[in-house]
């Protein structure tokens, strides 16, 4: 090859390059019926939070899964599929503690229950089919999700589960002192952003009083209709918008 050829090659790359469109990150959300629900009036904050992001600069992929902890979101594969999707400049909130809390057991009580804590203890169960399964506490998993997800370039966000329609002494109760703790935990061990969303939106449905909040909620204490969505997907954003260092800022929308 002659150096005017090579030259020439050189330029056509060069336009052909400059046509080319960047590919948009993608914001990637991992959880549970909170954060998707396709049961209306159901709905989970995050069908609500692309409303709050530049979509023309980034895309927004919900895959999580009603009924779904940190263990079956695994063991179902459905991590794996997000993993595999993954891709440098992406970002990942995961929010889950709404299914965990039972004994991890083969029963149907106990299939989603997870060890509590964030410690490195494990509980081995043996399937009616005779499959093997290693049961971890709650921050283990979360420290697979984050850590796989660095490992592709991704950015892990860890949120707290949102709170439910549960009152105490004329506040909403939190979960300060369970999931919600062990998130921030986990967040903080990892050196990822923590989005405490559970005490973002409590706060504000002490504001409201329970007959107001009463209303974002049809049917149950724990699933929010749109409006609850959105107030949720507003806490969301309220969170990455009070951490400057997280990345994803840049990425919202103007007010």
């Amino acid at each position: 090859m002659t150096n005017k050829t090579y030259v020439v090659l050189l330029a056509l790359l060069c336009v052909l390059v400059g046509f080319m469109k960047p590919v948009k990150p993608t914001l990637y959300l991992i959880g549970d019926s909170t954060v998707r629900n396709t049961n209306a009036p159901q709905a989970g904050w995050g069908s609500a939070i692309a409303a709050y992001l530049d979509t023309t600069r980034i895309g927004v992929s919900n895959n999580a899964m009603a009924g779904r902890s940190t263990r079956t979101f695994i063991s179902e594969g459905r991590w794996d599929k997000v993993h595999a999707a993954l891709k440098p400049g992406d970002f990942l909130i995961m929010q889950f503690g709404h299914n965990e809390g039972s004994v991890p057991d083969t029963t149907k009580a106990g299939r989603r229950g997870v060890l509590r804590g964030t410690g490195e203890e494990t509980k081995e169960l043996v399937w009616p089919d005779g499959r093997q399964e290693t049961v971890h506490t709650y921050g283990w998993y979360l420290r697979k999700f984050i850590r796989e997800a660095k490992a592709k370039g991704a950015t892990p966000l860890v949120a707290s589960m949102i709170p439910r329609n549960e009152w105490q002494d004329g506040k909403v109760k939190r979960a300060g002192n369970d999931f919600g703790k062990w998130a921030a935990e986990v967040a903080q061990q990892e050196g990822v952003a923590f989005i405490d969303l559970n005490s973002l939106t409590a706060n504000k449905y002490d504001k409201l009083g329970p007959d107001e909040v009463k209303k974002f909620f049809p049917g149950d204490h724990t699933h929010t209709n749109e409006a609850g969505a959105r107030l949720n997907a507003e806490s969301v954003v309220d969170g990455v918008r009070a951490n400057k260092k997280i990345a994803l800022n840049k990425f919202l929308a103007k007010k």
